[in-house]
């Protein structure tokens, strides 16, 4: 099996890749491409790489029907800085390998997410963990961060204070808040990126995760371009129905006579026809 090298990929190679205020997502390494994934799904018969076409069509098929192995051998490290309350989600993928910056060692930077304007909302009205689409107004939009910025301010002087007076470190650090940005080590296959970035970049994902989400698509598509195009395609622009759903649908194209659907279901089913 041959190294494979992929010319976009070491463009980027250590670039930052700004996201949020002060974050970023850094690709450290990566292993493996598009080649790499042909490579190993032919490898039980021996057949080598084909044309352009008949590997992105071969691709598209592996990843239509679910054959996940061949994109388990395409790798990739990232750095990531990201504030800890996103990193709490973030590590909830426990398919990867992770090395995070210790605060029992290191001082922590004062550094502290603040979320921007366009970005302070009030509480959804129809969905518990999330936020309304629509700002608040400007001015109750700035008072919103200014009290952010005051707590942060304040957490993390006390925080110095502790430190320099003596304090151990890994007690200093215990009422820093969520906001603290951490940096991490992230080392994961295309599979499991794959369902990372669905997962969070579903429109109920929080949005700051949904950002670095977005990056790391970006990202992989260096990398993996044309696991990538058949991803977007497959996976983030379609749509799963269940068999019920499956039968509503054969009855509306006058291809079945199931009963249709009702309450909830009828609604989850319209959600999903939007």
């Amino acid at each position: 099996m041959a190294h494979c090298v992929t010319e976009e990929a070491e463009k980027i190679l250590d670039k930052e890749f700004r996201v949020l205020d002060k974050g970023f997502v850094r690709l450290v390494d990566y292993c493996g491409g598009d080649e790499r994934i042909v490579q190993a799904a032919r490898v039980s018969y021996g057949g080598g790489t084909k044309s352009y076409r008949q590997d992105a069509d071969l691709i598209d098929y592996l990843l239509r029907n679910k054959h996940t192995s061949p994109f388990e051998q395409v790798g990739f490290t990232f750095h990531v800085k990201m504030p800890i309350f996103v990193a709490r989600q973030w590590i909830r993928h426990r398919t990867a390998r992770v090395n995070e910056i210790s605060g029992r060692y290191s001082v922590m930077k004062d550094d502290f997410y603040v979320p921007a304007l366009e970005d302070v909302s009030a509480q959804s009205a129809d969905n518990k963990q999330g936020r309304s689409p629509d700002p608040l107004p400007t001015a109750e939009g700035e008072k919103v961060r200014r009290a952010l910025e005051d707590g942060q301010k304040a957490a993390y002087r006390d925080y110095t204070a502790l430190v320099e007076g003596g304090l151990a470190k890994e007690l200093a650090r215990v009422n820093l808040p969520l906001s603290l940005y951490t940096e991490l080590y992230w080392q994961m296959d295309l599979h499991n990126l794959f369902h990372f970035i669905e997962l969070r970049l579903h429109p109920h994902a929080q949005k700051e995760i949904r950002d670095y989400a977005q990056v790391l698509l970006d990202i992989a598509g260096a990398v993996a371009p044309r696991a990538v195009e058949s991803f977007r395609r497959h996976v983030l622009g379609s749509v799963t129905f269940s068999a019920e759903e499956m039968a509503e649908l054969k009855r509306r194209l006058g291809k079945g006579n199931a009963a249709p659907l009702e309450g909830r279901a009828h609604e989850r089913f319209e959600d999903k026809l939007r």
